[in-house]
């Protein structure tokens, strides 16, 4: 049995696989699977280019977060990394709050798509599917971390196998017309689609709030974020090109169970694959509270009116205030707001911390460039860059 922690101590019992699959498993949850209409909507049939601009966006922020994760292997994550770079330590606190912020609103947004999938199952109301889930994830959250990722865990193998029956059902549909002929040789909309794309890449920055509770984070954190990206987006680009080859778009835009129609159009049965796409609501809503509850232990440590958050429970290893304060926001946030704003603020918000995290490291790199694991010097720079523009593209194309 696991020694028991001390408070204001967090326990290391994650290895890099179960790391890993915590790090598809947020990334998967957080939003593919409802996701694919709202991008559709901007992008037409350049959804699947949207998503793939998307990585590339997030994949050299997400190198930087390998490198800095090494540097500074600590739960407060960019709060830690931009207080180092800059120097300051007001800008660290307010990543670190916006990191919260998003873990939260992120939450929101899956939670709502979790619901609105289980209500096509079970007959409930919406808000009733709410709160039930959030409270059973709130819960799992509180018993413990190797736990709330064993839990996790199944999820992601549950979603991914979702996602490769969405694939192969796709494939096996009818062609669309729409795919056949498209009606517009280009979509205006892309750039505001690669934003709102990139909130189903949102996670592996999830992975450096872990560090306090990671085995040889020196190696495990780096192996886990790269690993993660990667799979994930090999998926993406498999589903989002057969949700638009096999389902009309005027299906597609704005539906609140995009992917059932895919399965459906390949003669899968609709019940099923609502059933999983629930599955990875639950994965992605309780990896955002595990997280954004590390970061406020983290932000704890340094005292003020955020010490109080920086308390472990001594038998469960777990920061019970953070994850209580964490999870009523997430319920009260996926009552009150659609997915698609709740996508987009997520969106913008890390879109700023990844270039304030990327500037860190660049700062960083420059004062001490020897690293448990290193990045090229370039590689931050086009981190910053590409954050900048993407958030320049949603600014200027705003969201329809």
């Amino acid at each position: 049995m696991a020694r028991q922690g001390k408070a204001g101590q967090l326990k290391r019992r994650i290895g890099p696989g179960l790391l890993t699959a915590y790090g598809v498993g947020v990334m998967v949850g957080a939003g593919i699977y409802v996701l694919v209409g709202t991008v559709a909507a901007e992008a037409g049939l350049y959804a699947p280019l949207a998503f793939l601009l998307a990585g590339l966006i997030a994949a050299p922020s997400a190198l930087s977060y390998a490198e800095l994760s090494t540097r500074i292997p600590e739960a407060a994550g960019e709060a830690a990394y931009v207080e180092a770079g800059t120097g300051s330590r007001f800008l660290g606190l307010l990543v670190g709050l916006a990191i919260v912020a998003g873990g939260t609103l992120s939450a929101a947004a899956v939670l709502r798509g979790g619901a609105g999938y289980l209500i096509g199952v079970v007959d409930v109301p919406f808000a009733v599917a709410v709160v039930g889930l959030g409270l059973a994830l709130i819960a799992v959250a509180l018993v413990g971390v190797l736990e709330s990722l064993a839990v996790a865990a199944l999820f992601t193998v549950v979603e991914v196998g979702g996602l490769a029956l969405v694939i192969w059902s796709g494939w096996h549909a009818p062609v669309s017309p729409d795919f056949l002929s498209p009606a517009e040789p280009y979509f205006p909309g892309i750039g505001v689609a690669a934003t709102l794309a990139f909130f189903a890449f949102i996670g592996f920055e999830d992975i450096v709030n872990m560090a306090e509770e990671v085995k040889r984070p020196e190696r495990t954190l780096p192996i886990a974020i790269i690993a993660s990206l990667v799979i994930t987006t090999l998926l993406y680009a498999g589903v989002t090109i057969t949700a638009v080859r096999a389902v009309p778009l005027e299906n597609l835009v704005g539906s609140e169970r995009p992917l059932a129609l895919v399965f459906e159009a390949g003669g899968g049965p609709v019940a099923v694959l609502s059933a999983i796409a629930v599955a990875a609501a639950l994965n992605g809503v309780l990896a955002q509270i595990v997280m954004a509850a590390r970061v406020l232990f983290g932000l704890g440590k340094r005292g003020g009116f955020l010490g109080l958050f920086h308390h472990a429970h001594p038998r469960f290893g777990t920061p019970v205030l953070a994850t209580l304060l964490i999870g009523g926001a997430v319920l009260g946030a996926s009552l009150a707001l659609p997915v698609a704003d709740l996508a987009g603020v997520t969106s913008t918000i890390l879109l700023v911390v990844f270039a304030l995290v990327n500037g860190a490291l660049i700062l960083l790199k420059r004062r001490t460039p020897q690293a448990p694991f290193r990045i090229a010097d370039w590689v931050p720079v086009a981190g910053l860059v590409f954050a900048v523009l993407a958030l320049l593209a949603f600014a200027l194309g705003g969201v329809s």
